[in-house]
């Protein structure tokens, strides 16, 4: 395990819980976030949303941003929250939604919208006439689950409470950092992460398209295939154990 050297790409506050975690395990890792969060003002649309919260029977949180920031501005609305079934993506989103006292269901296999959709307890909580939902997420993003639950009679609402920018870096960054620190492994948490990644690699990401690579899901592994990474690994999750058990069970490139 100590022979891994990666690039953690996650938001700052998440690369480094996730740092920390490597180090315990004899793990190096490098740190530069591609990802930023930036709340959105509370436009017309959205108070009109959460003034009306008690209409869903489910909300469904993507991501740990949107439980965070969508929690905070809910709050002064809603001190005390109307019943409803709660629902994240994974594991860590969920930890952050019961921390403020919620009682949440995930899926206990995968990070991703499928896996969540597989979910018995999902079909149940929409299994009503006049289901609706509300999904908690950033702005933009794939419309796969709104679409599936729609199709299973749902109506679906997002409330869309950051945006996701790519931190400024100087020209070159992304290579020196690699090459400085000799580092022989990639990891991404998400589709845009990737996306970010390639970008800032600019010329040099053929040369990077060869160093394994770490996602968190099916779609983002295939994202990464079609642009030419060479070694996708697809941790199945976007959790730090689930990034463990990866590591462990790939041999690292010299």
């Amino acid at each position: 395990m100590t022979g891994w050297r990666l690039l953690l790409t996650r938001p700052a506050e998440d690369s480094a819980a996730l740092a920390a975690f490597l180090a315990q395990e004899g793990i190096f890792s490098s740190s530069l976030p591609l990802l930023e969060m930036e709340p959105v003002s509370a436009s017309a649309t959205m108070r009109e949303v959460i003034e009306h919260l008690d209409r869903y029977c489910a909300v469904i949180v993507v991501s740990k941003p949107a439980a965070r920031i969508g929690l905070a501005l809910i709050a002064p609305s809603w001190p005390q929250l109307p019943p409803m079934q709660w629902f994240s993506v994974g594991a860590a989103t969920a930890q952050v939604l019961q921390e403020h006292g919620l009682q949440v269901s995930f899926p206990q296999q995968g990070d991703d919208s499928e896996a969540l959709l597989a979910m018995a307890a999902l079909h149940q909580a929409i299994a009503r006439q006049d289901a609706r939902v509300l999904i908690l997420r950033g702005e933009g993003g794939r419309e796969w689950l709104a679409e599936r639950l729609r199709e299973l009679g749902a109506s679906v609402d997002y409330l869309e409470v950051y945006r996701r920018g790519l931190p400024s870096y100087a020209p070159g960054a992304l290579p020196e950092r690699i090459s400085a620190e000799r580092l022989n492994g990639l990891v991404v948490s998400s589709g845009q992460g990737f996306e970010h990644l390639q970008q800032l690699a600019g010329d040099s990401w053929p040369a990077f398209a060869r160093l394994p690579l770490f996602v968190p899901s099916p779609r983002v592994a295939e994202m990464a295939r079609a642009a030419g990474a060479q070694i996708v690994v697809d941790c199945r999750g976007a959790s730090a154990t689930a990034l463990l058990t990866a590591l462990r069970d790939t041999r690292p490139v010299f």
